[in-house]
């Protein structure tokens, strides 16, 4: 009996042994495979450095320009600047709702002509005013006012369509003389600040009773800083405004193309029902 605890005691002891063993070498190669770790992360954190260096001085960057900004429209006198802004947000809406208007009136005329011209053929001019009104722009519009009035002549579609034009011609150039208002007030709103802020000069200059930097600097300042912000919002606008008189009368020219093409292909229609 005692030999057999003995035996059972030495193999303990060796599982014991050998499990400790496998434990340290398990245990020094993970120290290792942790070690080799950090040296492989070790580059990757050097060079992200740099970049979180270069991050955090872009946003200080732009923080600083934020606070120049605030700090240069508080010295330009807040009443005139927010006014000569209030003119910028105007202006714009107004422009990216006529830019939107725009876009959407848009329509690939040449694909309509021929649908027109197809339907006419196939149904006649029922189904040539159903392809107008599933179709969605001014040319659209004007054709279906035109080809609405058939029974009553070629010279009569072609008089609603020219008259129906102008009223087209008229929508796309909606809310244009509200920008060009904005345009001409925002400089005039600098060029005011800038006389309110000599008059303040001299009046600085007259109670000292001294010409000197520091007196006239302040005035001089605000006429300068209202002026400018004027003039950068009037050039804002004026580029908007130019690039929406440029779509109009890429408009306007198609629209009376395709209403020449569209009386010839009524009158090739009329003919031919005539017959």
């Amino acid at each position: 009996m005692k030999k057999v605890f003995a035996t059972l005691t030495v193999l303990a002891m060796l599982t014991f042994g050998s499990v400790a063993m496998v434990a340290q070498e398990a245990e020094a190669a993970a120290q290792e495979a942790t070690e080799q770790i950090e040296e492989a992360q070790a580059p990757v954190v050097e060079e992200a450095a740099p970049a979180v260096e270069e991050a955090a001085e872009e946003n200080g960057g732009l923080v600083a320009l934020h606070k120049t900004l605030k700090t240069k429209f508080i010295e330009g006198g807040a009443g005139f600047m927010a006014a000569t802004l209030l003119c910028l947000v105007f202006g714009l809406a107004l422009c990216i709702e006529r830019i939107i208007y725009l876009s959407l009136s848009k329509t690939n005329t040449k694909a309509l002509l021929e649908n027109i011209e197809a339907a006419l053929k196939k149904g006649g001019i029922e189904a040539a005013l159903e392809v107008c009104r599933n179709t969605r722009g001014p040319v659209a519009s004007i054709f279906y006012q035109g080809l609405s009035r058939y029974d009553e002549g070629i010279d009569v579609v072609e008089k609603t369509v020219a008259s129906y034009g102008g009223v087209q011609l008229g929508l796309l150039e909606k809310n244009l003389s509200w920008i060009s208002l904005f345009i001409s007030i925002a400089p005039s709103l600098g060029f005011l600040g800038t006389i309110i802020g000599m008059i303040q000069a001299f009046d600085k200059i007259q109670q000292v009773g001294d010409i000197s930097a520091t007196v006239v600097a302040g005035g001089i300042k605000v006429a300068l800083l209202t002026t400018l912000l004027g003039l950068i919002i009037a050039i804002i606008l004026q580029l908007f405004y130019n690039y929406i008189l440029s779509v109009i009368e890429g408009l306007v020219n198609e629209m009376e193309d395709s209403s020449i093409s569209l009386l010839d292909i009524v009158v090739e229609f009329d003919a031919a029902h005539k017959k």
